[in-house]
């Protein structure tokens, strides 16, 4: 887990992005907040994102921000039944994956905050698809492929860099 901060404000009033990512399978989630969001607020996302699709994790990596740190973040861990493991910056060993996975997402984030400004929260759901249907070397699938057992079902088929075609009942006949 870990925030991407300091992104331009948002029609929604958001300016961050809490990073949640799944180790085993590299699976992602991209949760829209507001930097002074509260504890509370942030355990209701944590539960209504993260707990709702996946069910209570058995442990989490986490950074030292001051938000999971505290005695708050604990409790409510503890009555979830969980294990909260504390990362340092930059500690290969315990975060290297989350990091590059995080580096990824800022890319894309980037690319996508530049070309459609002011809306670019709209575009965070495609973020998430496209990053969670990505080959990724280390498991040898992508991950949605690894969370659900099959490939992902679209309709799109990318030719060319930004030339899309909807194909229809013969290809999916074909395929």
């Amino acid at each position: 887990m870990d925030f991407v901060l300091g992104l331009p404000l948002s029609l929604r009033k958001k300016d961050a992005i809490w990073i949640i990512v799944d180790r085993l399978t590299k699976s992602t989630h991209l949760i829209l907040v507001r930097s002074g969001y509260s504890l509370h607020k942030l355990a209701e996302l944590y539960i209504f994102d993260i707990v709702r699709l996946h069910g209570v994790p058995l442990s989490i990596v986490s950074g030292r921000d001051l938000r999971f740190t505290s005695r708050f973040w604990k409790k409510l861990q503890e009555a979830l039944g969980m294990k909260l493991h504390f990362s340092t910056a930059f500690h290969l060993q315990t975060d290297g994956q989350s990091e590059r996975i995080i580096h990824i997402l800022e890319d894309m984030l980037r690319c996508c905050i530049l070309e459609f400004e002011g809306l670019w929260e709209h575009y965070l759901p495609l973020i998430e698809f496209a990053y969670n249907n990505s080959f990724q070397f280390s498991i040898k699938m992508a991950p949605y492929e690894a969370l659900y057992g099959r490939k992902c079902c679209t309709p799109l088929y990318w030719t060319e860099l930004s030339e899309n075609k909807i194909h229809g009942v013969d290809l999916i006949k074909e395929t």
